[in-house]
């Protein structure tokens, strides 16, 4: 699963922003910094949290849209895993999966997770020290590693990571090719976001495939 899920995600940014874009530059002259994007939707992800002590202050953690934000902070991750992979080593996912996979982080992600923390400020704690990971000289091992326990604290385990992503990989694809870049893509669809929208669509049908996923959205899609 971790294979499939690198080598779909090499996919979308060879579609999305060109090949060669592990140089740092998609196809139209636009700098790309995963590490930035990590952070940016790290910081979406603490929002889930009712962290604020001046608002909502006996609110509960959203846990739904935490997982969909962990998927989206997967997305960068392997990209920049891909990227780190294609500039310092030979750029052979299979061989950066196998060293992602023999870490600790990975397989105790392997698990069910049988110790998730009730403290959601130690939850957070774990979400930043994630973040501050992505900002020192780490190896892509161990900014993976500490992506996975960011994902445990968010009751993530592979399967479920892997059906997540793997629906957010068809919802990214689908909005690009209904102009995301150009700023024409229609993202509330009758008052849900689309990310809701295709939750639903995997929950009501475990089996799915990845085209039949994407049909499904465009049925549900709202031409206007």
């Amino acid at each position: 699963m971790l294979e499939t899920m690198l080598r779909l995600q090499q996919k979308l940014n060879d579609d999305t922003n060109g090949l060669g874009w592990e140089d740092g530059v998609t196809n139209r002259g636009k700098i790309i910094n995963w590490r930035r994007c990590i952070w940016l939707e790290s910081a979406e992800l603490v929002e889930s949290y009712p962290w604020k002590h001046w608002k909502s202050i006996d609110a509960k953690p959203d846990y739904e849209n935490i997982k969909i934000e962990i998927v989206d902070i997967w997305h960068f991750v392997m990209s920049e895993a891909l990227r780190l992979n294609k500039i310092e080593r030979d750029g052979d996912i299979k061989k950066l999966s196998k060293n992602i996979s023999s870490t600790k982080a990975y397989q105790e992600f392997l698990g069910q997770n049988k110790d998730i923390l009730d403290d959601i400020y130690k939850q957070i704690s774990i979400v930043e020290d994630f973040v501050a990971s992505i900002f020192s000289k780490a190896s892509i091992e161990e900014i993976t590693s500490s992506f996975f326990n960011v994902a445990r604290v968010g009751d993530l385990n592979i399967n479920s990571l892997y059906k997540l992503y793997i629906g957010k990989n068809i919802l990214n694809k689908f909005r690009q090719e209904h102009g995301y870049k150009e700023g024409t893509y229609i993202k509330i669809w009758k008052n849900r976001e689309d990310n809701v929208v295709m939750q639903e669509i995997l929950q009501n049908s475990s089996n799915i495939t990845p085209k039949e996923l994407y049909e499904a959205l465009e049925r549900k899609y709202p031409n206007e």
